[in-house]
């Protein structure tokens, strides 16, 4: 099988430094597992007391993965990051200390649950900000926080948004300006206490330093600049942290000299995706090899082979095929040959994705 090998070493490293970054800037932080998939193995290296006790709480966006992080520590806060659906609102409050939400019949039910649980069930009301994903329309703020404000079961601790994820708004001090004036206003108004103002991401971590963040806004919901060290506001890695920490590893199971062109009628009964062939010469070859993995298991998009001679012919539900040009160094020697290795960088997705595949191998180091 296709291998993916994971430094926890690296991703423990990442985390405690944006602690401590975090930290020296006066900000909390939940650290968003989602990319795992809810791997118990790789959760339990990852999630060690030493490392949890420096974070606010460890959040996902499924249920079953919750379930696995109260199996390695019931102790540890949990957030559940996305608006629940109403059929498993019971397993939200069992599950998930701190839910975000944006609709007040999900928190009236989440209400209710709490109740038959003995539970006050903690949420972040989630604000619309532009990203045109979950949130409370701004002009309808003040009325829904005054109805939640009346569940005795549940325990509003702060407001939030999400930007920078699906149309990609970004983060600007203007925008999270906005969640802090919100929040001035709700306490005012209704003299409670507010105590997390969560909009920051991995995509906001570049503005700390340039105090292009609002002081009021104090909590971040990190993934990607955890497990990658990259911010996706540039793509660029982010201080000193590692971006290194997965490499996908593919088995060659057949190596020829092939043409380049396919040869016959082509129908519209592929399943696969190929690469755009420019003209060329009919009687062209060039050396394919053929590689144990694929759509199944991972987008070829998320994925860069770490040799830049390497180029794309296509791939099926469960293998890949690359150009090796004509698979000789510069002494004269075969590159590649079938029982090889071609080596990938996966993307934040294509981790995702590849820890989801039954047909791909895990390797910690």
């Amino acid at each position: 099988m296709a291998l993916l090998r994971i430094d926890t070493n690296k991703i423990v490293s990442n985390i405690n430094q944006l602690s401590s970054f975090l930290s020296q800037n006066n900000k909390k932080w939940s650290l968003i597992t989602k990319v795992f998939s809810g791997d118990i193995s790789l959760l339990k290296r990852v999630l060690t007391p030493e490392v949890i006790k420096n974070i606010h709480s460890v959040g996902d966006s499924r249920l079953s993965s919750l379930k696995n992080l109260k199996k390695i520590n019931p102790e540890m806060i949990t957030i559940y990051i996305k608006p629940p659906a109403l059929v498993y609102i019971d397993e939200v409050v069992e599950f998930a200390d701190i839910s975000l939400n944006s609709s007040y019949k999900t928190i009236c039910a989440l209400n209710e649950a709490a109740a038959k649980q003995n539970k006050i069930h903690k949420i972040i009301i989630m604000i619309e900000l532009g990203e045109l994903r979950e949130g409370v329309k701004r002009d309808e703020l003040v009325k829904f926080y005054e109805n939640v404000f009346n569940l005795k079961n549940i325990e509003v601790i702060g407001l939030g948004s999400n930007l920078g994820c699906m149309y990609g708004v970004e983060p600007t001090y203007d925008k999270l300006l906005q969640l802090c004036l919100y929040k001035e206003l709700i306490q005012a108004k209704f003299n409670r206490n507010l105590p997390i103002i969560s909009g920051g991401s991995s995509i906001t971590l570049p503005l700390i330093s340039s105090n292009s963040v609002p002081k009021d806004m104090n909590h971040f919901r990190i993934g990607e600049a955890a497990f990658f060290g990259t911010s996706p506001l540039d793509n660029d890695q982010f201080m000193n942290l590692h971006t290194d920490a997965f490499v996908f590893e593919a088995n060659i199971i057949e190596l020829y000299e092939k043409e380049l062109l396919p040869d016959g009628v082509i129908s519209e009964a592929n399943i696969g995706h190929t690469a755009k062939i420019e003209e060329t010469d009919f009687n062209a070859t060039t050396t394919k090899a053929i590689l144990d993995f694929g759509l199944l298991d991972v987008d070829k998009n998320d994925i860069e082979p770490f040799d830049k001679e390497l180029s794309f012919i296509g791939i099926t539900s469960d293998m890949m095929v690359v150009d090796l040009g004509n698979n000789i160094d510069k002494n004269g020697k075969k590159r590649y040959s079938v029982g090889g290795k071609i080596t990938f960088k996966p993307s934040y997705m294509g981790v995702a994705r590849l820890l989801n595949s039954n047909f791909i191998d895990h390797e910690y180091v």
